[in-house]
């Protein structure tokens, strides 16, 4: 087994030798992390590196050819549907697109998992709607529509609707996307309250470097779908790898190219 990367005595989650396939292309390869309970871990690479099918799989919504995903205790590639259902409860999601039900108002969107999963009577549901929404600063939306909300309301409502029912883990997927740099910067501020005052364990998968080097505790950089370092910002941006300085210097990757090969490829020689 390839050396694991992190080192949290009791992590939240743990990963081993996960490989993932989506035939004939090998997408993720080995790959060994330690999440850290109750601090940020940002998930970064260039496109393509393997981020996403990462998170999936701590999701379960991938399942690997090989390899273990244990959260919170439970190995979810192996969990019958019933443990699996029991470890998601304890996780909130917030989409890169909001995901919003848009023939629901915002206050219907979040409080849809309460309705579904528990059996809390209307005033608790509707006082928990609110105190969410109030730590989000989208009190006055609530009765607003999906539609009616710019880029970043939708990103606070979708949020809001992640943290509802006070979920140990927290998943965001490019949460900066499509916003301008100071409601990024708000929302950036919003994970680090999150993580202060609940005491959550946060995962962001991001290539947005000004949000990563303020928000995170530990990042895990991959690239050709595996986990080439992990370490605090101090260690990552000290990394003597040509690869992780390349991303945080913005240099374009190299491409070696076989000019004949190529053209043969074009005329289908």
């Amino acid at each position: 087994m390839t050396s694991v990367a992190g080192t949290a005595a009791s992590p939240a989650i743990s990963i081993r030798n996960l490989f993932v396939d989506y035939f004939p292309r090998r997408i993720l390869t080995d790959v060994n992390l330690d999440i850290p309970a109750s601090q940020i871990t940002v998930i970064m690479g260039q496109s393509g590196a393997g981020k996403t099918t990462l998170l999936r799989c701590m999701l379960g919504l991938k399942k690997p050819s090989s390899g273990s995903v244990h959260i919170l205790g439970t190995d979810i590639v192996r969990a019958s549907r019933r443990e699996l259902n029991a470890v998601r409860k304890q996780m909130g999601v917030a989409f890169q697109g909001g995901a919003l039900f848009s023939s629901m108002s915002v206050a219907e969107n979040i409080q849809l998992a309460l309705r579904e999963h528990t059996s809390l009577d209307e005033k608790t549901i509707q006082i928990m709607t609110r105190i969410k929404l109030d730590m989000v600063n989208m009190l006055a939306a609530e009765n607003l529509m999906p539609s009616e909300l710019s880029g970043g309301m939708t990103k606070r409502a979708a949020l809001a609707r992640a943290i509802v029912m006070d979920p140990k883990l927290l998943f965001f997927d490019e949460p900066s996307a499509g916003l301008d740099p100071s409601t990024a910067a708000e929302l950036d501020q919003l994970m680090i309250t999150l993580k202060t005052t609940l005491r959550m364990t946060i995962i962001v998968v991001t290539h947005e470097l000004d949000s990563i080097f303020k928000i995170a505790d530990h990042i895990a950089v991959m690239a050709n779908g595996r986990v080439i370092e992990f370490g605090t910002p101090q260690q990552i941006i000290a990394s003597a790898n040509p690869e992780i300085q390349g991303m945080l210097n913005r240099k374009p990757r190299e491409n070696i190219v076989d000019t004949d090969a190529h053209l043969r490829r074009l005329v289908g020689g």
